[in-house]
């Protein structure tokens, strides 16, 4: 994940960003699965806002925590949120565990953030945010995961214009079912894939 802390990294990414294809139907699918009317939402590794802005949008009662640890994210946040009150930047890096400080929230979201680190730490993270959310939350990651065979992670590759030699060196993908199996074991209820482009997935999960 340190290449996230190199300017031209991050601001790549962002070029890019609203090209990937699908992304917004993955948006509107995750915008869908929240319907409990959220207080505190939680995004992780929140980016230039992009996802926390639309579930903002959405609910314009709630507020939001923005957690990122690229500087370039971190400036952009900053600047987006300045001036308001209802979202509060955080800088954190999430190879390290959740802070208890940050309280307990009814929604947490995640998009496109949590494959960058490793397959152990993903199932921390999700036991972390499994304690962090009220009775009746709801956990929504839209996530690049991986492909069940090499001839389909080129083809997505080719779909969204590149190549697998090109791909983002602090990728570490995982399969849809091994997160899900993850996520029932921690405690999570109604837990399925519900929408899926390629490589391009939504894991959702209600703590009950």
């Amino acid at each position: 994940m340190e290449e996230w802390k190199s300017i031209e990294h991050a601001l790549n990414y962002l070029r890019t960003a609203d090209n990937i294809p699908h992304r917004r139907e993955g948006e509107s699918a995750l915008l869908e699965e929240i319907s409990n009317h959220p207080q505190r939402i939680l995004d992780i590794g929140a980016g230039d806002g992009r996802l926390l802005d639309l579930c903002l949008l959405k609910f314009p009662k709630a507020s939001g925590v923005a957690l990122d640890f690229s500087p370039v994210m971190i400036e952009k946040l900053e600047n987006k949120y300045a001036t308001q009150r209802r979202v509060e930047v955080i800088e954190f890096d999430i190879n390290n565990t959740l802070p208890l400080e940050l309280g307990k929230f009814d929604t947490v979201v995640s998009s496109f953030a949590i494959h960058h680190v490793s397959d152990k730490r993903k199932r921390q993270l999700y036991e972390e945010i499994w304690d962090i959310l009220e009775n009746g939350g709801i956990f929504c990651n839209l996530e690049h995961v991986s492909s069940p065979t090499e001839n389909l992670h080129s083809k997505f590759f080719e779909m969204i214009g590149e190549t697998s030699a090109t791909e983002d060196k602090s990728n570490i993908l995982l399969d849809v079912e091994t997160q899900l199996h993850w996520l029932r074991k921690i405690g999570f209820d109604d837990v399925d894939c519900i929408w899926k482009w390629r490589e391009l997935a939504l894991l959702v999960g209600k703590k009950c």
